[in-house]
């Protein structure tokens, strides 16, 4: 996920958010509404997800001639939500093995939307200006030897491991105890939490390890440098307990409900053609994390400036 990791990444509340609901037990009003030209988009808590949402929102609406209703909901009760009909599609997924084998392979309740061309990457990161005065700090090895450049009031006399929010399926913990890092992992609470600490941290200079993802707006404001973990190989991940390896490059894909997949008109074509690069998606995700526009308002500017990219979408 970024979460095969992954998940991979706040709420700046519709502009970064956390997970909320378990809509395993909430009905949208929209989902599954059959014969309505309606839509139920959910909305994962990072905001490269919610620049995905925002702008096909805004295409369904202003082109297609769509309602749709967006839900904000956690990773993996998103899949339930998805299978049940409560939401019709998922617009950036890290990777669920377990989740695809049980609902697309098995039942065949959810149906695979294709990629959204963006490849998600987690991993540990270090600001650059750290790799500056020391540049073997990028080398796990090594870490050991800085960890108490790391620690906090939080962090128990150990380095500092600065994760977002526990909703995450992050590897960390399994990662610091077999690895044998004398680090702990402290989790901000959200991924806007999480920013923020990062930017104070940087703001006065100081160390900081996080997890950490891309694509990421907030590379571009604070310039970071990964860590460099044991090599990923295929199965590495395999056995949650035991992993000691880095986190893999995972091209992000889209899932949308069997039944929405099949009878979902326009709509349902026009999110299986929606596919973006990470420049389009960090355009996007600038504009509502950083340039503090609305959601909508982010997706109206890339949408006016990018017409021959999005009307592939909806021929």
């Amino acid at each position: 996920m970024r979460r095969t990791t992954l998940i991979a990444a706040a709420v700046l509340v519709l502009a970064t958010g956390c997970g909320a609901a378990d809509m395993t037990k909430q009905a949208s009003p929209f989902a599954n509404a059959q014969g309505s030209k309606t839509v139920t988009l959910s909305v994962q808590s990072w905001v490269g997800a919610q620049s995905n949402v925002a702008v096909a929102q805004y295409l369904l609406e202003h082109k297609l001639g769509y309602r749709v209703d967006t839900v904000q909901v956690d990773e993996v009760p998103a899949w339930d939500a998805l299978s049940q009909g409560r939401v019709d599609a998922i617009l950036e997924d890290w990777g669920h093995p377990d989740q695809e084998k049980r609902y697309v392979e098995d039942k065949k309740t959810i149906a695979r939307g294709g990629g959204l061309g963006v490849t998600g990457h987690i991993g540990w990161f270090v600001p650059t200006y750290l790799v500056k005065q020391h540049p073997d700090i990028t080398n796990w090895k090594n870490l050991n030897k800085y960890a108490s450049l790391f620690r906090t009031a939080e962090s128990g006399g150990k380095g500092q491991l600065l994760d977002g929010s526990p909703s995450y399926v992050t590897n960390d913990k399994a990662l610091v105890s077999n690895l044998k890092l004398d680090y702990q992992v402290v989790f901000a609470g959200s991924e806007a939490a999480q920013i923020t600490q990062i930017k104070q941290f940087a703001k006065e200079k100081k160390p900081f390890l996080t997890y950490w993802y891309a694509p990421q707006w907030l590379f571009k404001k604070v310039p970071m440098t990964e860590v460099q973990l044991p090599a990923y190989k295929e199965g590495c991940d395999a056995d949650a307990a035991k992993v000691a390896c880095a986190y893999p490059h995972t091209p992000l894909q889209k899932y949308l409900n069997a039944d929405f997949a099949h009878s979902g008109g326009r709509a349902a074509a026009f999110l299986k053609k929606f596919r973006w690069t990470t420049t389009d998606q960090d355009q996007v995700s600038l504009m509502i994390a950083d340039q503090k526009l609305s959601p909508e308002e982010a997706a109206k500017k890339w949408v006016d400036d990018h017409p021959s990219v999005w009307k592939e979408w909806i021929s």
